[in-house]
């Protein structure tokens, strides 16, 4: 990849990353409950998605997808589904203490965030058929295809993580201010109807 393809993907991937989307709310949504601290395995899962995302694109899979009504179908409303369940479970969510729960032990294990927040990315049909379309404008055919992918995946999720951290960061500050139980609460079902809305969006989306 020249140095000019370099930077111009370098400027697509911020783009991408500060465009909300289920992985910021998702990052906000455990910034303000847990604090930036413990929203990393969140972070980190969606990095995993995202890399998943990427070697399958890589691997010429992704095209697959786009092509098959049945696979594209399938992953789209199984990400439809579990969107609706995060918006359901956080509509839902019980109040804290926001200090408590930044320094003490959260209501939900890291493991858990992490797993969740994995499956936010891979049942994304949509990111991985952008993907498609993107990541083929960067490739030189002259170079190793492999090191290509692997360049665009590291400095993708490199972006992702300093982005949805400031994310979490912008989140657990505001968390400081909105401590009351009714303020706790409106938050959740503010979080809540995003993630519905957001699989509303992709329930309507066609390749």
């Amino acid at each position: 990849m020249s140095p000019e393809l370099f930077w111009a993907f370098l400027a697509a991937s911020i783009l991408i990353s500060i465009t909300p989307g289920a992985g910021a709310i998702n990052t906000m949504s455990n910034g303000m409950r847990y604090g930036l601290k413990r929203t990393l395995p969140a972070i980190l899962g969606l990095q995993v998605g995202l890399g998943v995302q990427i070697l399958v694109v890589g691997a010429g899979l992704g095209a697959l997808l786009a092509s098959s009504e049945l696979a594209f179908a399938l992953v789209k409303w199984v990400g439809v589904a579990y969107l609706i369940y995060l918006g359901i479970s956080k509509w839902r969510e019980k109040t804290v203490d926001i200090e408590a729960a930044s320094t003490g032990a959260p209501h939900e294990g890291a493991a858990r965030r992490f797993w969740k927040s994995v499956l936010v990315n891979v049942t994304n049909p949509k990111a991985t058929i952008f993907m498609i379309a993107l990541l083929p404008q960067f490739l030189d055919p002259a170079l190793s295809r492999v090191t290509q992918f692997t360049v665009m995946g590291v400095t993708m999720i490199g972006i992702d993580i300093l982005v949805m951290c400031g994310f979490a960061g912008l989140a657990t500050l505001v968390a400081r201010w909105l401590r009351s139980p009714r303020q706790q609460r409106l938050l959740n079902r503010l979080f809540g109807g995003l993630f519905v809305f957001v699989a509303g969006l992709l329930a309507t989306w066609r390749a």
